[in-house]
């Protein structure tokens, strides 16, 4: 399909300075004086402080602020496997947005290897330079091997976006739509289409939000994952692996509540979903082409909740709200990991936030006179400058309630007050 923004794209990309993010100094440096000061000799200070207590580097540098955005490009978008370079312009893209959202500085690193053990060497070794690490774009299932072997060898947050982001989110926007049709999220039978990293890690959060293991069902392009299956299979899809029968998509849809996607374009007919039962949700969430058209998708169940990946229309569930906002947490109270238990508080902030009432910005930033909690509204919208005072203290209380936070913060309504007037300023900065 011909991406009708490509032309638009590829001339903001390249416009003075080249790409999307560049490093901007945080302290003076217009004479002597601020020289001396920043650098030799008087950098030697800092440099002989944290020597004498590797602690002193939380205070003295720029560390617990700062991310590393790190791929292979195994697993780019819907671009499949281009490569570590060719996949730069999407890790620089997710530092803007760290930045924009967060405040947060993020440096992208592109790693040219597609070897498990080589490139957790690698982000091993960087450990010293940042608070956390973000891992984007890498295929599955190699993507669960090193998300597993860094989190247990370092003492920073190591977060899989493509798994935990998308959970996060989706997670959210399905505690809402069950609230609106009158389901606890035990009652729920979940198909979810698509069996990699997001898939799995989705299906995993969805137990933690209540949904019986007995009534999920994931698919891939093989059918149904069941027990004693051969094709495809792997230990951490087989942890998930349903006592159903062998069987396609279709059959998993039949009598279900709830349709999540996040494989294919096109593979959901409207057939299949007229044998889902009444009120159904339905998430196809495959970007920019959705297992089903949305169109489609409400001509066959006019009764139905619809979300996709796409900001053009209603719904769109977008790993943007969660990632940012966790890590922001996280650092904050410099987290040794981001836990189940913070990343099932922020599925319940996002989630409460958006049955609050919106505020005039959030409706002026979208063209739009009214949004209100509803069929249409599951989720906050990104440019929503509550995000940034309601998902990091939700994320820092259960860091600190769970045991992993180093540096507790002692006043949360202080810090909601501080993260309140740093939304205020990222959106002045950002603004054109």
């Amino acid at each position: 399909m011909k991406n009708p923004l490509a032309p638009k794209a590829l001339r903001l990309h390249e416009s003075e300075p080249a790409g999307k993010i560049e490093i901007v100094p945080s302290k003076p440096c217009a004479d002597g004086n601020d020289l001396s000061l920043a650098y030799t000799p008087g950098v030697a200070a800092p440099c002989l402080a944290i020597r004498d207590d590797p602690e002193a580097a939380w205070r003295y540098t720029g560390r617990g602020n700062l991310v590393g955005v790190i791929t292979n490009g195994t697993a780019v978008l819907g671009l499949g496997n281009i490569g570590a370079l060719a996949g730069k312009p999407v890790m620089e893209g997710k530092a803007l947005l760290f930045k924009r959202f967060a405040g947060i500085d993020a440096v992208d690193l592109e790693l040219d290897t597609e070897c498990p053990a080589a490139f957790c060497d690698a982000v091993s070794l960087l450990e010293p330079s940042f608070g956390g690490i973000n891992l984007e774009d890498i295929k599955a299932p190699e993507c669960f091997e090193i998300e597993e072997r860094l989190r247990a060898g370092m003492g920073i947050p190591v977060f899989h976006d493509d798994q935990h982001g998308t959970a996060v989110v989706v997670a959210a926007a399905l505690m809402n739509a069950l609230h609106l049709t009158g389901r606890k999220p035990d009652e729920a039978r979940v198909a979810i289409s698509g069996a990699g990293a997001a898939g799995i890690a989705v299906a995993r959060h969805l137990l933690r939000i209540g949904v019986r293991r007995s009534h999920l069902v994931l698919c891939d392009i093989h059918g149904i994952v069941y027990k004693g299956r051969r094709e495809g299979m792997h230990r951490w899809l087989s942890s998930l692996a349903s006592s159903r029968p062998a069987g396609t998509l279709g059959d998993a849809l039949e009598g279900a509540d709830v349709f999540i996607g996040v494989s294919a374009p096109r593979i959901v007919t409207p057939a299949m979903l007229r044998k889902m039962r009444p009120d159904p949700i339905i998430f196809a969430l495959a970007n920019p082409v959705p297992e089903i058209e949305y169109d489609a998708a409400r001509e066959a169940r006019p009764d139905a909740v619809i979300a996709t990946g796409r900001s053009d229309l209603p719904n769109q569930v977008n790993n943007l709200l969660g990632f940012p906002f966790l890590f922001r947490g996280a650092l904050d109270v410099r987290a040794s990991t981001i836990n189940d238990e913070m990343k099932l508080a922020a599925s319940k902030a996002l989630a409460d936030l958006a049955r609050r009432p919106v505020p005039a910005a959030v409706l002026k930033a979208y063209g739009l006179n009214r949004l209100t909690f509803g069929r249409g509204y599951l989720l906050p919208k990104p440019f929503d400058p509550r995000l940034l005072e309601t998902v990091p203290p939700a994320v820092a209380a259960a860091a600190m309630e769970s045991g992993v936070a180093r540096a507790p913060i002692v006043d949360l309504d202080a810090y909601r007050r501080r993260l309140r007037s740093a939304a205020r300023r990222l959106v002045a900065r950002f603004a054109r």
